[in-house]
Parts: structure tokens; C-alpha cells; sequence
């Protein structure tokens, strides 16, 4: 027969009042139920675990060899029950968030430092992807808690949408093109520019081609690269255009920030594979609240709001 945890609570107790009686006491149970429950886990540890007839108790040496486990298995039973109370109330535990590289650089850093402030016990961890796709398998995986993201198809969990991504046009400073600041720019204006495309993998190449051919032209191509943040740099640079998240864009950037024409958005929202527990629920509350795919920064530069509605399901 197993031993259970009520019975090794029993013994510890019984040993640390040195009483059966004092040991009823503070158990609050009966001296002959807590004699019973004994003589049961002796059966199961194969002999005596107390001599009898001694006072004060004394636990003998195969029950000196099991209270150190016992003790063990009791403090790590409180440990279990201290844990998830301190998740329950997003106190403690670890938070996996699957991502895309662009969202990690933009929409996160503000809503991970408000997040960390707030609950400073819970530990982060960042699955970085460059496609959507990776995003689900990622969480159909189980190997993270939450995906942040462009919104899945088909996709049979909860969706908590946020606000769309706007893009904006990046040029380097001493770009000689000539475009009023705060109107937006026709992507066809730049059709026979070479620009910083991405590389397949990166999900920024469909939403950076769809564009173009909405403007009505195919990208000639500078150079290509997986990493949005390289694709920053080289624009800042002088090697071509790029398109890119408006919440990527740093303040006090010395660049050529414009809005392109026609619009260019990517909806984004968060989504689990059922519904989420109590610390994934706060997490989302905080996301939903503080992620702000527009910074104030570039909504002033070029002359849209810095908050929208989010997008509904």
C-alpha cells in the first residue's frame, strides 16, 4: 500500500510533540484515527516506525532514516501550494511569449517594462520568430503560454485583438526626395527606387510586396535581410528605402519618416490554445492596454492618431 502525505504529516507531528495525544491535538483528529493512519504507513515502510512503550516518543532507526524524506516531501508540498498561489495572483511562475522579431523590437519593450514593474516575481521568456506560422506551431507545441501576432486563421482558441501595426516609409536624412512632412507619401512615387527588402522567411516580405503591388509596381531590390532591425539600419544608411512598423522607429531618430499611400496595416492580437489561466489573463490585460503599435513620436511626426481602436474578431 502507498504511503500518502497525510500519513507522513502524521509522523512528523507525532515525533516533533513527542505525544500521540499533543499530536491529535494539533491535527485535530482523533488519538485513534492518527494511531491507525500510523500503523498503516508502518505497514508500508515494511516495520515499527516509533518504540512503543518509550517516553518521550522516540522514532526508531527505520523511522529516523524515513523523517527526513517525510519532512522534505512536507516542505515541498508548501512550496507547490506557495507557487501557485503566487501565479494565481501573478506574483511568481514563468510567462513563455511567442513573438515575431518586429513585435519584440516595437509593440513589446513598452508593455514588458510596464509588465515588470507591476509584477517584478515573474520570470519572462521570449520565443523569437520571423513567420506567423512558427507562432502557432510554437504554442500548438506547448512551449509557450501566449502568441503575439498577426491574428490565425482557423484558429480554435482565444483571440484577444490589439491594435493594427501602422508602417511607415524610412529614408535616410539627406534623402533627396522632396514630399512634404506630414502628408502621405504614394508608394509609387519611390517605384524606381532600390530598397531594403526582407528575406522569405521574415513575414514583413508579404506585407512589404502586398504594398507595392497595391501601389502598382514590383520592388527593385538594394538588398535583402532577415533582420528587421538591420533593415533600420541600412535605410538610415543611404543603402535604399524600407518599410517597417511605425512602433520600430525611435524617438529622436535622425531619418525621413513618411506614411505611405495607400495605408499599410498588419492587425495584431494575442492568442492561447484555451482559455488562459490567471497569470496569462493578467499578462493579456497589460498587453491590451499598453501596446501601442503607433508611439506618440512618429504619430505626431506624421499627423495620425496614437491610438486606435483595436481591431474586433
Amino acid at each position: 500500500m502507498a504511503m500518502t502525505l497525510r500519513q507522513l504529516q502524521y509522523l512528523v507531528t507525532i515525533v516533533d510533540t513527542g505525544s500521540f495525544t499533543k499530536a491529535a491535538e494539533r491535527l485535530h483528529v482523533s488519538q485513534p484515527a492518527l494511531s491507525r493512519q500510523l500503523q498503516i504507513l508502518e505497514r508500508s515502510c515494511g516495520g515499527p516506525l516509533i518504540e512503543r512503550g518509550i517516553r518521550p516518543i522516540t522514532p526508531t532507526p527505520l523511522g529516523r532514516a524515513i523523517l527526513p524524506h517525510a519532512r522534505g516531501a512536507l516542505v515541498e508540498v508548501d512550496n507547490a501550494r506557495s507557487a501557485a498561489l503566487r501565479v494565481t495572483n501573478a506574483h511568481g511562475g514563468e510567462l513563455r511569449l511567442a513573438t515575431l522579431h518586429s513585435v519584440s523590437l516595437g509593440v513589446l519593450p513598452t508593455v514588458l517594462g510596464v509588465w515588470r514593474r507591476a509584477h517584478p516575481g515573474v520570470r519572462l521568456s521570449l520565443v523569437e520568430k520571423l513567420h506567423d506560422s512558427e507562432l502557432q506551431l510554437t504554442l500548438e507545441a506547448g512551449q509557450a503560454d501566449v502568441a503575439i501576432g498577426p491574428p490565425p486563421i482557423d484558429w480554435t482558441g482565444p483571440i484577444f485583438p490589439l491594435e493594427s501595426e501602422e508602417f511607415v516609409v524610412v529614408l535616410a536624412a539627406d534623402d533627396p526626395l522632396i514630399w512634404r512632412a506630414g502628408s502621405r507619401l504614394s508608394l509609387s512615387e519611390l517605384a524606381t527606387r532600390e530598397w531594403i527588402h526582407f528575406t522569405e522567411p521574415n513575414g514583413l516580405s508579404k506585407v512589404f510586396d502586398h504594398a507595392c503591388a497595391s501601389a502598382g509596381f514590383r520592388p527593385q531590390v538594394a538588398a535583402r535581410t532577415q533582420q528587421t532591425a538591420a533593415a533600420l539600419q541600412l535605410a538610415l544608411a543611404g543603402v535604399g528605402p524600407t518599410l517597417l512598423p511605425a512602433n520600430m522607429i525611435p524617438a529622436h531618430l535622425v531619418a525621413r519618416v513618411l506614411l505611405p499611400d495607400p495605408p499599410v496595416r498588419r492587425p495584431l492580437a494575442a492568442y492561447t490554445r484555451s482559455q488562459p489561466d490567471a497569470l496569462t489573463a493578467a499578462f493579456i490585460d497589460v498587453l491590451t492596454e499598453h501596446a501601442r503599435p503607433v508611439p506618440a513620436h512618429i504619430a505626431s511626426l506624421v499627423g495620425i492618431p496614437a491610438h486606435r481602436p483595436a481591431q474586433t474578431s
